[in-house]
């Protein structure tokens, strides 16, 4: 028997089994692609405003950052328009903490999604296995008041009845794996993610405060 004639016999509640695990597959590539590095996390990009940001270049830094669009970009653009319109180290901060809070919340979107795949694809598995071993003995009832119960009434019904727990847990074990994949993946870029937008809220403050020394040294005697 193969593998179609196995789904076949799992019955209707394979079809809700299959339906999860393409969904399950579909969002974690698309979470692979929405969260690349190059669209969340370009280290080349991060190097470049640092450098820039060093030089005392803030305004062709923040011009920068608005052309990019990755997510870093969008941390460092809030710390960069926090910079010009704040000498105050909180506000900064409180500016990258805020734009930094719903990018990280953009890169967990549909996350779970894997993660309720991997978990409700064994529960519809043993539903139906519940389901099919509830005909079985309905059968075995109608065999027994006919005179026809036989060895057989039992073991097919019975191993039909269990397709669908193996079907279920065929998808969740590799679900399972990708979801938490999924979520270590995310949580590396996110830790480098909220380094580098304290790098550049340092840089920032180290500006800030050279700045104030130059304003307020005393010129040179003439």
């Amino acid at each position: 028997m193969d593998l179609a004639e196995l789904f076949e016999q799992g019955g209707p509640l394979m079809w809700a089994i299959l339906a999860a695990s393409i969904v399950g597959v579909g969002v974690f590539f698309e979470r692979l692609w929405s969260t690349q590095r190059a669209k969340v996390l370009p280290r080349a990009f991060v190097d470049r405003i640092r450098a820039l940001v060093a030089k005392g270049k803030t305004n062709e830094a923040l011009l920068l950052c608005e052309e990019n669009g990755s997510s870093i970009a969008l941390v460092m653009a809030a710390a960069l328009r926090a910079y010009e319109h704040s000498t105050n180290r909180s506000e900064i901060k409180e500016a990258v903490e805020e734009v930094g809070a719903r990018e990280v919340g953009h890169m967990d979107r549909n996350v779970e999604i894997v993660g309720t795949v991997a978990t409700i694809s064994p529960l519809l598995g043993l539903l139906g296995t519940v389901v099919g071993m509830i005909q079985v003995f309905r059968q075995f009832v109608e065999a027994f008041a006919s005179g026809n119960v036989g060895p057989d009434t039992f073991a097919q019904g019975i191993w039909q009845a269990l397709i669908t727990t193996a079907y279920g847990l065929i998808v969740a074990i590799p679900t399972l794996l990708l979801y938490r994949f999924l979520q270590g993946r995310t949580g590396r870029i996110i830790a480098e993610m909220e380094e580098d937008a304290m790098g550049i809220v340092n840089l920032l403050e180290d500006s800030r405060r050279g700045r104030v020394r130059a304003e307020h040294s005393p010129e040179p005697a003439r």
